[in-house]
């Protein structure tokens, strides 16, 4: 299965999701306010798209809204507070994308 996971500067929660879960599944990760913003390629790409806060699925809907409506895409409500790696940011990442999967 392949997964893209996305945040706002892929620096922190999307990044450490993606490093995470490569063993698990095939993953990338992006982020959509950054210098290289989530391309049409990645939206393409995925089979499953998680994004961290329903703010960032509706711009997704805004940037790509027919591709938006083919894919499925899932929120994990995981705030903008946690450093790359850190153990809490694992734990709340691994409970959340298992339950949902």
């Amino acid at each position: 299965m392949k997964v893209l996971f996305i945040c706002n500067q892929n620096k922190h929660r999307s990044k450490t999701a993606e490093i995470i879960f490569r063993n698990r599944f095939e993953t990338k990760s992006a982020g959509l306010y950054n210098k290289s913003s989530v391309t049409n390629h990645q939206i393409i790409w995925a089979d499953v798209i998680f994004v961290m806060e329903d703010v960032q699925r509706q711009e997704l809907s805004i940037r790509f809204p027919e591709l938006y409506l083919q894919k499925q895409i899932l929120t994990l409500n995981i705030p903008d507070i946690y450093q790359y790696n850190q153990p809490e940011l694992v734990n709340l990442l691994k409970k959340k994308v298992n339950a949902l999967l």
